[in-house]
C-alpha cells in the first residue's frame, strides 16, 4: 500500500519542476549553463515519466510509453541541437535536432490516439475536432505555413523542414481538441496530461509567430516547453493515471454551450479571413486555402447535423418505443393496444380482445418476492405469444392484467383462441427457480355496435370479471353483464352505507362437545337486514365485498364485535361463557400486512383473552402459502388457536397441515352427509378423525343435521360438532344444553 508522502510525489515534482522552469529565463541566454539546465529538466522529466509508469501499474503501460518515447526524443533533439551549439559550433539548419524534434510528434500522437481509442468510438467529437483543426489549420497556413512556402531565399529540404513543424502541430491539436471533447475520466492526472499538452502546442505556435520578429523571446518560450515536460510527468505520477485509460461505456459527446462557441467561431474563421484581406489587399486573397477549408467545413458541418438528426430520430423512435411498450416484458401497452384497435374499427373489420386476468397473482408475488412475480409476468407474455395467429396482438396492460387483440376474427373462432389461451395458462411456468401454477379468468368481447376502443376493452373487462366471479375461467360479454356489473357497484356502495350506518348483524352458532351437546364455542356469522331488501344472504354480499377490498373493514368490524360479545358473555357468565368464539378471516384480509396487528389491537381493546378466540381460514385462502401463513404464524404466537374450514374439500389439504399453524380441523358438511349410510360413506370421514387424533388436533364435525349423524360420529371418534341438529346461528345463544345427542 502507498505511503502519503509516495501518494504525493506527484504534487513535489510538480512543485520542484514548476519552480525550476519558471525560473529558466534568469539563467544568461545562450549559455552553457543554462542549456545543460534545460536538458536536465527534460531528463529529468523523462525519468520521472518513467517512474510513474513503474509505480502506478496502468493497464495500459503501451500509451503511457509512447508518451515516454515521445518526451525522450524532444530531449534528444535538445542535447543534439546542445552538442552543434557548443561542441561543433555550428547551427545547421536543417539539423539532426530537427529529425528528433519532428519524430517526438509521432510518438506524442500515438500515446493520445491509443488514449482515445480506449473511450470508444466517439464520432461527434471527432468531427467536431476535425472543425476545429480545420478553422486553426487554416489560420497556421495564412500566418505561418504560406510565408514559409513562399519564402524565396530557402531550400526545398529547409522549406520542408519549416513546414512541417506547424504541420506536426495542426496534426497535435486535432487529437489535443478530441482529447478534450472525449469521455476520458475527468481525474487529476488528465488535467495534467492535457495541461503539459496544450503549453506544447502554444509555445510551438508562439514560437512560430515571434521567431523572425523577437529572438530574445526564446528564453521565456522554454519556459513554456519546461513546464509541458513537467505537466506530463506529473501526470505520469499522480495515482489517478490508472483509471483514466479505462474504457467507458458514455454516450457520445453532447453539444454544449463551449463546443458550440468554439464549432461556430471556428466555421467562422475562413469568412472571417476571406473579409479581412479583401479589405486589406483585394490581390492578396488566399482563394485556393480558404475554398478547400471551407468547403471542408461545410461538408463536417452537415455530416454532423446529419448526425444530431438521425440521432434526435433516434431518440424520437426509442421514446415512442418506451412510451407504447411495457417496460417489463417489452409487450405492447394499453396506450399501443388502443391505437391498434381503433386502427382495425375504422378499418372496419370484425374485431374481437380478450381480457386476461391472472387469478391470485397477489398471493404469489407477496410469498415470493417481486422478483418472482416479475419474472412470471413475463413468462406468461410469452407464453401467450407463443398461442397466437399471424395478426393477433398481446398486450400488458398493467399489473398481472394482459388482453389479446384478434383482428377479422369471428366470435366462433374468438372463442376457440380464448380457450387455447386458457389451456396454455395451465402448464406450468418457471419463474426463477419456482414452478408455478397460474389460472387466469378471461372476457371475450365484440366490437357490434361500438367504434369506441375503450367500450371494447371495457365489455371484455367486465366479462373477465364475471369469469372471476362465477369461476367459470372464461365468458363472452353480454349485455345482462353490464346490468350484473352495475347491481354489484351498487351493491358496494350500500355496502359503504351500511357500514357507517351499523345495517350489520352477528349471529353466533353453537359448537358442541358430544355427546351430550353441551356448548363449549360459537361461530360468529354476519348478517345484514337492508332497509330497502330485508335479508341479504352472505353468499349475495361478501364476494362483492372481497372484489372491491370492503371485506377488510367488514372483517375487522366482526372481528371487533365478536370480540367485544365474548368478553360480554365471560364477565356476565363466567364458567357458562363459551370457551371459544371462532371468527372467519378471508385470503384478503391474510393479504394485508398489518392484520396481526389489527388481531392483537382488538384483543387489548376488548380484554377478550387471546386463547378464547379461533380464526378460521379456508384452504384456498392459505394454499399459496407466503404472506397468509406468515400472518397466522404471527396471530398464532399471539395465542389465538387457527381452524381450518371446511378441510377436505381444497388443494393439498395433508401438506397445508405441515406449513399451516393449524390447532382446529373443521370437517366440511359433504363428508358428513351420508355418514350414517352403510358403505365407503365414512370412510373419508374416518380417515379425518385419525389424522386428527395423529396431529393431536380438535377436529369439529360441520353440517350436523339428525341425532343419527351425530351418533355416528361420536362412535368414529369425534367429540365436536356444529349444525342445525345443535341450533341455529341466533344473536343470543342459550348456553344450555343443546338438542339431545347420542
Amino acid at each position: 500500500m502507498e505511503t502519503r508522502g509516495a501518494g504525493r510525489l506527484w504534487l513535489v515534482w510538480l512543485l520542484i519542476g514548476g519552480v525550476a522552469a519558471v525560473a529558466y529565463p534568469l539563467l544568461p541566454g545562450d549559455s552553457y549553463a543554462a542549456n545543460f539546465s534545460f536538458e536536465l529538466i527534460g531528463l529529468a522529466a523523462v525519468t520521472a515519466l518513467l517512474v510513474g509508469v513503474r509505480r502506478n501499474r496502468p493497464p495500459r503501460r503501451a500509451l503511457w510509453l509512447w508518451f515516454a518515447v515521445g518526451l525522450g526524443t524532444w530531449v534528444l533533439g535538445d542535447v543534439t541541437w546542445s552538442i552543434y551549439q557548443f561542441v561543433l559550433h555550428e547551427s545547421p539548419s536543417p539539423s539532426l535536432a530537427d529529425v528528433f524534434y519532428l519524430c517526438a510528434y509521432p510518438s506524442l500522437a500515438g500515446g493520445l490516439w491509443l488514449l482515445l481509442r480506449r473511450h470508444g468510438r466517439d464520432v461527434a467529437g471527432l468531427i467536431d475536432a476535425c472543425i476545429a483543426a480545420a478553422g486553426a489549420g487554416l489560420l497556421f497556413w495564412v500566418f505561418v505555413m504560406r510565408p514559409v512556402a513562399e519564402a524565396g531565399q530557402m531550400t526545398v529540404l529547409e522549406r520542408v523542414i519549416a513546414l512541417a513543424y506547424p504541420s506536426a502541430d495542426v496534426l497535435l491539436l486535432v487529437l489535443l481538441a478530441r482529447l478534450l471533447a472525449g469521455r476520458a475520466a475527468k481525474t487529476a492526472s488528465f488535467w495534467l496530461l492535457a495541461a503539459g499538452l496544450t503549453l506544447m502546442f502554444a509555445t510551438d505556435v508562439t514560437y512560430s509567430l515571434t521567431s523572425t520578429y523577437d529572438i530574445l523571446g526564446a528564453g521565456y518560450l522554454a519556459s513554456g516547453w519546461l513546464l509541458a515536460y513537467v505537466c506530463l510527468a506529473a501526470a505520469a505520477l499522480h495515482p489517478s493515471m490508472r483509471g483514466m485509460d479505462e474504457p467507458t461505456d458514455a454516450a457520445e459527446s453532447a453539444l454544449s454551450r463551449l463546443r458550440l462557441t468554439v464549432l461556430a467561431v471556428s466555421s467562422l474563421i475562413a469568412p472571417a479571413l476571406l473579409l479581412l484581406q479583401g479589405t486589406l489587399d483585394g490581390h492578396d486573397v488566399d482563394w485556393f486555402a480558404i475554398g478547400v477549408v471551407s468547403v471542408v467545413v461545410f461538408l463536417l458541418v452537415l455530416v454532423r447535423v446529419a448526425g444530431l438528426v438521425g440521432k434526435v430520430q433516434d431518440q424520437a423512435d426509442q421514446l415512442s418505443d418506451l412510451v407504447m411498450r411495457d417496460d417489463l416484458t417489452g409487450l405492447p401497452n394499453r396506450r399501443f393496444l388502443e391505437e391498434l384497435i381503433r386502427d382495425e374499427l375504422d378499418a372496419g373489420t370484425v374485431t374481437q380482445v380478450a381480457f386476461i386476468d391472472l387469478d391470485d397473482f397477489k398471493r404469489i408475488n407477496d410469498g415470493l418476492g417481486h422478483a418472482i412475480g416479475d419474472q412470471l409476468l413475463t413468462a406468461v407474455g410469452k407464453r401467450l405469444g407463443g398461442v397466437l395467429r399471424p395478426g393477433d396482438v398481446v398486450a400488458r396492460l398493467g399489473g398481472d392484467e394482459f388482453a389479446v387483440l384478434m383482428p377479422d376474427t369471428g366470435a366462433v373462432a374468438a372463442d376457440a383462441m380464448v380457450t387455447e389461451l386458457a389451456t396454455a395458462l395451465q402448464e406450468p411456468v418457471f419463474a426463477g427457480d419456482q414452478h408455478l401454477l397460474v389460472q387466469a379468468s378471461i372476457g371475450v368481447a365484440d366490437a357490434a355496435g361500438t367504434r369506441d376502443p375503450f367500450e371494447l376493452l371495457r365489455r371484455a373487462d367486465v366479462a373477465m370479471y364475471a369469469a372471476k366471479e362465477d369461476k367459470t375461467r372464461q365468458q363472452r360479454f353480454r349485455p345482462e353483464l353490464d346490468q350484473r356489473a352495475s347491481a354489484h357497484a351498487l351493491l358496494g356502495a350500500q355496502l359503504r352505507e351500511a357500514l357507517d350506518q351499523g345495517q350489520f348483524q352477528l349471529v353466533y352458532q353453537p359448537i358442541v362437545a358430544l355427546p351430550h351437546g353441551q356448548i363449549v364455542g360459537v361461530e360468529a356469522l354476519i348478517r345484514w337486514h337492508h332497509p330497502t331488501l330485508g335479508f341479504m344472504s352472505p353468499a349475495d354480499f361478501i364476494p362483492v365485498a372481497e372484489q372491491n377490498g370492503q371485506i377488510v373493514e367488514l372483517g375487522a368490524w366482526i372481528l371487533l364485535e365478536a370480540c367485544s360479545q365474548g368478553a360480554t358473555w365471560l364477565a356476565s357468565l363466567g364458567d357458562a361463557a363459551p370457551g371459544k368464539v371462532s371468527v372467519n378471516v378471508s385470503a384478503r384480509q391474510l393479504a394485508e400486512p398489518d392484520f396481526p396487528e389489527v388481531v392483537a389491537a382488538v384483543l387489548a381493546a376488548t380484554g377478550f383473552p387471546a386463547d378464547h378466540l379461533a380464526i378460521e381460514v379456508t384452504e384456498t385462502a392459505v394454499f399459496g402459502g407466503g404472506r397468509a401463513i406468515e400472518a397466522l404464524d404471527a396471530v398464532h404466537d399471539l395465542g389465538v388457536r387457527i381452524a381450518l374450514d371446511d378441510f377436505g374439500t381444497g388443494h393439498s389439504s395433508l401438506g397445508l397441515l405441515q406449513t399451516c399453524p393449524v390447532d382446529i380441523l373443521k370437517v366440511d358438511k359433504s363428508f358428513v352427509d351420508d355418514i350414517t349410510m352403510a358403505g365407503r360413506h365414512s370412510v373419508i370421514a374416518t380417515a379425518l378423525i385419525n389424522v386428527s387424533d395423529g396431529l393431536n388436533l380438535d377436529a369439529i364435525a360441520e353440517g350436523v343435521e339428525t341425532a343419527e349423524q351425530a351418533q355416528e360420529l361420536y362412535r368414529l371418534g369425534y367429540r365436536f360438532a356444529q349444525g342445525y341438529h345443535f341450533g341455529r346461528p341466533v344473536p343470543q345463544p342459550s348456553f344450555a344444553l343443546a338438542s339431545a345427542a347420542a
